[in-house]
């Protein structure tokens, strides 16, 4: 029987001893996930900028009743240079040996406008952290991920990465190239245990859902802990074999 990954039921220790980094990890769906992994038994490794909010999110995980410590790793997709990715990939393989989980989460909005208007440098910038550091980021971490028996890989899709809509400008286009980045790793990877997919939250109360539509009625969206069930299905066991999909979860 097939699995729906939005309703998908686990045990309340599907993910222990796994090691799983989250980027974007200091607000939003990141948090959330990295909190709830946590109390899944995962050993996560946090992400972000903003070594304030790590700590603060590593300090909430330390105070979760039996959940690993975790870890933090602190870069800034816009500014890093080559040797930051290469010094992640290797404090990550050096400290654990191995990455059994990569859930590719941060973003950036960009601007709304029409592509006649966009500033080509906020352009830049939005491919930039959306699908370029993912894709270095990967790559950097494969040799973890190999070390791995079960290594799974979550990118972070949307409704317009399938659909060009009008004012959605660099956001859409870097969503576009995570759903073809996905499928690529995903069918380069056929005949090894890595799997790589997508997963398109849809409208959840997040900073960026805010920025996006300012005027829409935040009590009407799901909370960022209420979409869970698709990642956690996706890092954890009942998933093997499942690759280069991309799923609404809403």
């Amino acid at each position: 029987m097939s699995i729906d990954p939005k309703t998908y039921e686990y045990a309340n220790d599907v993910l222990k001893g796994r090691i799983i980094l989250i980027t974007g990890a200091t607000d939003g769906i990141g948090k959330a996930l990295a909190l709830h992994a946590a109390t899944l038994g995962a050993q996560v490794i946090l992400h972000g900028r903003n070594t304030g909010k790590l700590e603060a999110i590593y300090d909430e995980i330390e105070s979760i009743d039996g959940a690993p410590r975790p870890s933090i790793a602190v870069l800034d997709l816009a500014t890093a240079d080559g040797d930051a990715y290469s010094a992640l990939g290797k404090s990550i393989e050096d400290e654990f040996g191995r990455l059994d989980g990569l859930v590719h989460n941060a973003g950036i909005l960009g601007q709304r406008l029409s592509l006649e208007q966009y500033d080509p440098g906020e352009w830049q910038k939005v491919l930039h952290v959306n699908l370029t550091a993912p894709f270095v980021i990967t790559q950097q971490l494969i040799p973890a991920l190999r070390n791995s028996e079960d290594p799974s890989i979550i990118f972070t899709s949307s409704g317009v990465g399938r659909v060009g809509k009008p004012f959605w400008g660099a956001y859409s286009v870097s969503k576009f190239g995570t759903e073809s980045m996905s499928q690529i790793l995903a069918n380069e990877n056929r005949h090894t245990s890595l799997r790589s997919n997508c997963i398109n939250p849809g409208p959840v109360r997040t900073n960026m859902r805010l920025e996006a539509y300012p005027a829409e009625d935040r009590d009407a969206l799901k909370k960022p802990g209420e979409i869970l069930a698709a990642y956690v299905y996706l890092l954890g066991p009942d998933s093997k074999g499942v690759t280069g999909e991309s799923f609404d979860i809403q």
